[in-house]
């Protein structure tokens, strides 16, 4: 902006066409990325909670923001639709930096559901831009039976189609990229290839690009492949690289001057979206997949809006209509809104919510080998570093997976083989054979431990004591005087909370008993191994419903059995 005709620079740039181009190429590499660091289990994880904010969570967003902006701007009921779909959807490039940036090692669950709805989306948001703009162009009347048809079917080439270009897309670049041998730094030229042509191809057939190369990133980063480190680092400097570009981009075109008549109802719209219409379209939602009430606060809270919503804001300045430059200039407002407001705060409401989990380590050092992917073992060297769980160890003594082998220390440009290797020290290569899935757990070891918060706050957040799994209910009732129904106290921790927590467990998640609360630690697949206990949580409302649903539950089950018997 500073650098636009209002500004000191003095650029005039008023180009919408090359905005939308250069700004929808620059969002399909933004998103690629983001689909090469989403993994399966995150899919897993988040998958239908995501699906579900993301296609009906977008129309309930753009419907209620849709309404306040008809209001506030004394729009049609269908113009304020279009405003209302044009800042319904959360931005991926905004969730998956903020998220990242600020070091938060956020609760699996929310973390995966808030970035992969941000990452699939944007295909309804731009679904529902279109379809208002359509419409507005039609002229009255706007709507009528006879268009459903086309329109359901619209919908259903955008995501299906988007679904199908994809995976169809991803496959094929996995395929393509084993089986040409070329020069290390050519294949994420490659890969980026590949992408924008499942992107391109998918747009120039009425699918949805977006969806089909966020897709096709998540298959070609869940399969083998070669050279992964080298295409996972050149995709993340290319999508900071796009996002800078499309901010600077959408920066120019904006006239500060021209935002004064709108800002101030902009703001308005930009408060109705962050406080009601996005936390009503969370709650409705999510209400069928056991998120407790915390994490819908933050679900709700982390609706952060980005470039996507400006880049839409160009579409009906490119159709030509009426009062056109006052949607951009709105969306722009609540975009800036958003990030100042939602984005410096994600981090504080994340520890005030208790959904921030110590942070994890810090990877290590790695320099990978490149083997065939039919190998299906990785050789990485990983640089030892001064914090590090493994200092001091023994690399002949070390006992790790069995799939895991050390094959060489390096010190001093000496390699040893670990039966001869001297106890490791900061800067000794570790030379090592592994499963891909193992790297993670190789990069937690070998790498720095995380930064200790000097307040202790980190260790609190996984309770100030720690109890094994298979530690039975009543122990803890009778030392804490907890609320927990006679027959109930026979069930181990483990077995306790995994039929009280409602959802899929994961670490970090709570369960309030009277004064004290219970906290995950520690999982082994559905087996709970580690128990926290908190004993001066914070005071939140509505807390104390946790105690009532698990007598409820209690009683339900001694009158289920009660009437089964009866009927024997």
């Amino acid at each position: 902006m500073l650098a636009g005709e209002d500004g000191p620079g003095g650029l005039d740039f008023d180009n919408f066409q090359i905005a939308y181009t250069l700004g929808a190429i620059a969002l399909a590499v933004v998103l690629f990325d983001g689909g090469l660091r989403t993994h399966r289990s995150t899919l897993a994880l988040a998958s239908w909670p995501a699906l579900l904010l993301a296609t009906v969570g977008v129309v309930l967003t753009a419907a209620l923001t849709g309404a306040m902006a008809a209001l506030l701007f004394s729009l049609s009921w269908l113009e304020g639709m279009l405003v209302g779909s044009i800042v319904a959807s959360t931005d991926a490039a905004a969730v998956f930096f903020l998220l990242g940036a600020g070091g938060t090692n956020l609760v699996k669950r929310v973390r995966a559901t808030l970035e992969t709805e941000s990452g699939v989306n944007d295909p309804m948001a731009v679904f529902l831009t279109v379809t208002c703009v359509a419409l507005i162009e039609a002229g009255p009347p706007n709507f009528s039976t006879n268009a459903l048809p086309g329109l359901v079917g619209a919908f259903l080439m955008q995501i299906a189609g988007g679904a199908v270009f994809g995976v169809v897309g991803g496959l094929a670049l996995v395929r393509l990229i084993n089986a040409l041998n070329l020069a290390t730094g050519l294949y994420p030229i490659l890969a980026l290839s590949g992408a924008l042509v499942v992107f391109g191809v998918a747009q120039s057939v009425g699918a949805s690009g977006f969806l089909a190369v966020y897709l096709a990133g998540v298959v070609l980063g869940n399969r083998r492949h070669r050279a992964t480190l080298v295409i996972d680092r050149f995709q993340d400097g290319l999508a900071w690289l796009s996002q800078i570009g499309m901010f600077l981009m959408l920066g120019l075109l904006v006239t500060p001057t021209n935002l004064i008549p709108t800002v101030l109802p902009s703001l308005a719209l930009a408060a109705f979206l962050i406080l009601v219409a996005r936390p009503v379209a969370v709650l409705l939602c999510t209400a069928p997949f056991g998120f407790n009430w915390r994490e819908k606060t933050f679900l709700g809270w982390v609706g952060l809006r980005g470039a996507v919503p400006i880049f839409l804001g160009t579409v009906p300045v490119l159709a030509g209509l009426p009062n056109a430059d006052a949607y951009f200039e709105i969306a722009f407002v609540v975009v800036l809104t958003s990030l100042v407001v939602q984005g410096w705060t994600v981090n504080l409401a994340a520890r005030q919510l208790n959904l921030a989990l110590p942070p994890a380590p810090r990877p290590a050092q790695r320099f990978d080998v490149d083997l065939p992917a039919e190998a299906e073992r990785d050789l990485s060297a990983f640089v030892v570093q001064e914090t590090s769980a493994a200092v001091g160890w023994l690399p002949g003594d070390m006992r790790l997976e069995d799939d895991v082998e050390i094959v060489a220390v390096i010190r001093d440009g000496v390699m040893r083989l670990p039966s001869d290797a001297p106890r490791l020290a900061a800067g000794d290569y570790v030379v090592v054979v592994a499963p891909a899935e193992r790297m993670g757990a190789l990069d937690r070891l070998f790498g720095s431990a995380p930064r200790k918060d000097p307040s202790g706050r980190d260790e609190a957040v996984f309770g100030e004591f720690t109890f094994g799994g298979e530690t039975l209910t009543g122990d803890l009732a009778r030392m804490y005087d907890l609320p927990i129904p006679p027959p109930e106290q026979a069930l181990t921790l483990s077995d306790f909370l995994r039929r009280h927590l409602r959802g899929r467990i994961d670490a970090g998640d709570r369960l309030k008993l009277g004064d004290v609360e219970l906290i995950v630690r520690a999982l082994d697949g559905e087996t709970i191994l580690q128990v926290g206990i908190e004993l001066e949580p914070r005071r939140f409302p509505l807390l104390q419903a946790d105690v009532a649903r698990i007598w409820a539950h209690h009683w339900w089950r001694v009158l289920r059995n009660r009437l089964w018997r009866r009927r024997e």
